[in-house]
């Protein structure tokens, strides 16, 4: 198990300085971020002044000299100060990542609590009413985009039936304001799990272990609940959590739609808009910790699951 771990941890490590490195190289590639500094009718700077600029901001260096010692600052949670506000990086994520936790944790929860057991009773019920009204559904939620869904849901349950808020997070808690930014987050990932679990467990439920529980006498539910799923759950498990971290990272579009202020519309997306390479950069960051801790305890989870995983890591085939 030590051995497993420590591949994935140090693959985690090659992972986090690629992808920093790719960002920063396609960052320096953009418009000059010292544009930020001077007016949009002419530079209105001298030469001299544009060089010192550079020289404070760290732009005359060598682009891996620069690399590394953003690193280097990144690793100790030193991410620099955003161009733009005029305000440490660390600081704008801590203050944007609440509300995108509480969007994330509530969507991934009317996810799993709608996709999993819609998906078992698909395959346990396969060709009944339940299985076409279940598919219906995916097919609906996985073709429908999210800010179509959100748009609608705001139409429909806020300017006619006036029952929910239309958007944004009031400042004191209310469960009516996540109501419809978790559904329409959550409905296109739902029928995705959805139809993870109903495959998994038709295959599961097609097993000769499964036949000889039965023949055995053994309950249909004990079945279903203690035999199949659980070897059924390994595909479905991945999707949840790399589905939770992404929405960790910031789910752009449902807090563009719901005016929701979170990390995705209010630290990335504003970044990426005024060439903000020291918020962008520390946003990316820590999405990519964000994602590969989770895929980290999706891997842990399958040893727990399948044992069978937990052995061919022993073997150094995981």
């Amino acid at each position: 198990m030590a051995e497993f771990l420590i591949r994935r941890l140090f693959a985690s490590l090659v992972s986090v300085f690629g992808a920093t490195l790719v960002v920063f190289i396609l960052i320096q590639m953009h418009n000059d971020p010292r544009e930020l500094f001077v007016p949009d009718t002419g530079y209105g700077i001298s030469q001299a002044q544009w060089e010192n600029l550079g020289e404070k901001l760290g732009f005359n260096d060598p682009l891996p000299i620069q690399y590394l010692r953003w690193i280097g600052r990144a690793l100790i949670g030193d991410f620099g100060i955003s161009l733009a506000q005029q305000r440490p990086v660390t600081t704008i994520i801590k203050s944007k990542i609440g509300a995108t936790i509480q969007l994330a944790v509530g969507g991934w929860i009317f996810a799993v609590m709608l996709g999993i057991p819609t998906g078992v009773i698909a395959a346990v019920y396969r060709g009944s009413f339940w299985d076409y009204l279940a598919r219906g559904v995916a097919i609906i939620g996985i073709g429908s985009p999210a800010f179509v869904t959100g748009l609608l849901m705001v139409i429909i349950f806020s300017v006619k039936l006036q029952w929910l808020p239309a958007g944004t997070r009031g400042l004191e808690f209310d469960v009516r304001d996540y109501i419809l930014p978790c559904i329409a987050l959550g409905w296109p990932a739902a029928a995705g799990l959805m139809r993870l679990t109903r495959s998994s467990m038709l295959e599961v439920l097609d097993s000769e272990f499964v036949k000889l529980a039965r023949a055995k006498g053994v309950p249909w539910r004990k079945v279903i609940f203690k035999h199949a799923l659980r070897n059924a759950l390994i595909a479905p498990l991945t999707s949840m959590l790399l589905l939770f971290s992404g929405w960790l990272n910031g789910a752009l579009v449902i807090e563009t739609v719901f005016s929701w202020p979170g990390i995705g519309y209010e630290a990335l997306f504003t970044a990426v808009n005024d060439n903000d390479f020291p918020l962008l950069l520390g946003t990316v960051f820590i999405f990519i910790l964000i994602f590969l801790t989770f895929a980290f305890i999706a891997d842990v989870l399958y040893t727990i699951v399948d044992p069978r995983v937990r052995m061919s890591g022993f073997k150094g085939t995981a």
